[in-house]
């Protein structure tokens, strides 16, 4: 049926899945930050953070992949002298992680402005400093209220990689846009593709409702 290119289609699920991951990582620490400036009280900063926010959520992720890319080897090549083409691994890792920032920013300041003021207040009452009440009463309680919309947010990630084959990257649909013209049968591969897809967000999918469950057990504890 897939005339021999399953293994292909496989190993572009496998780069998929790499892709998303390293997105993931990155993506979060974006986020962590953006969350950070955002909150900041001076206002420099906290314009930097909604000015991240506004421009990457403002602009499709197609562009961000595009601006990365080609913006990437404009910027080595006036720094070397010389074109230099940027791996679009690289590239794709870092436009997605843009994009997943700008929501995870959101996210992340929206669950710690959730955390009632008299959390805070009935921390320092105990006698802990603002820090140990910030790690130990309110940063866990934002986490719990954060961790549905970031993993759905994770989930769409999985979908997103598909737009970074347009710059080269060798990832599941990449591989299925190469098995489609090399065997003239666009809709299998594609449909294959589609269940491969379907198959990795139902697994993630599965593992947030997992995490979703065991964070309402040790709530309900």
């Amino acid at each position: 049926m897939l005339q021999g290119f399953g293994g292909q289609l496989l190993l572009g699920a496998l780069s998929t899945v790499q892709l998303a991951a390293a997105a993931l990582v990155v993506g979060s620490v974006f986020g962590l930050v953006g969350c950070w400036l955002q909150l900041r009280r001076h206002r420099v900063l906290r314009s930097l953070g909604y000015l991240y926010a506004a421009i990457v959520r403002g602009v499709p992720d197609l562009l961000v992949v595009f601006a990365v890319y080609f913006g990437g080897s404009l910027t080595l090549a006036l720094i070397t002298g010389e074109y230099v083409e940027v791996n679009a691994f690289a590239a794709g890792v870092f436009a997605l992680a843009l994009s997943f920032g700008a929501y995870a920013a959101e996210i992340a300041r929206g669950a710690l402005l959730a955390v009632p003021q008299g959390q805070r207040e009935a921390a320092r009452t105990l006698g802990l400093s603002s820090v140990q009440a910030l790690w130990t009463v309110v940063i866990p309680q934002a986490a719990r209220t954060a961790l549905a919309p970031f993993g759905n947010q994770s989930i769409v990630l999985i979908k997103q990689t598909s737009i970074v084959s347009i710059v080269g990257c060798e990832e599941l649909m990449r591989k299925a846009a190469e098995a489609s013209g090399a065997t003239r049968q666009p809709f299998t591969m594609y449909l294959a593709a589609a269940c491969i897809y379907l198959a990795l967000t139902g697994i993630a999918t599965l593992l947030l409702e997992a995490a979703e469950r065991r964070s309402a057990r040790h709530l309900i504890a």
